[in-house]
């Protein structure tokens, strides 16, 4: 594993390891090689599993979800267009 485990980091910790890696992510993904690109998924997938396991009832918005997302697909469809 790269990096600390994320279950050792404070909140804070991981907050600014999840912002971190959400940022540099284009990059990653456009320019870095193959096992960069490898180590940035095994990384990211680390720390987001960490922040899910610690807050399992987060808030999640309803334009979010599938059902959310089929509503705003709806709408537009019946919205005539200019």
């Amino acid at each position: 594993m790269t990096g600390v485990d994320p279950s050792s980091l404070d909140e804070q910790q991981l907050m600014k390891e999840l912002e971190t890696i959400h940022r540099t992510r284009h990059d990653a993904l456009l320019y870095g090689s193959n096992d960069a690109l490898r180590a940035h998924n095994e990384r990211m997938a680390q720390l987001e599993g960490e922040y899910l396991r610690r807050n399992p009832r987060r808030p999640v918005a309803a334009g979010r979800t599938r059902e959310g997302a089929r509503e705003r697909e709806s709408g537009e469809s019946t919205t005539p267009r200019p």
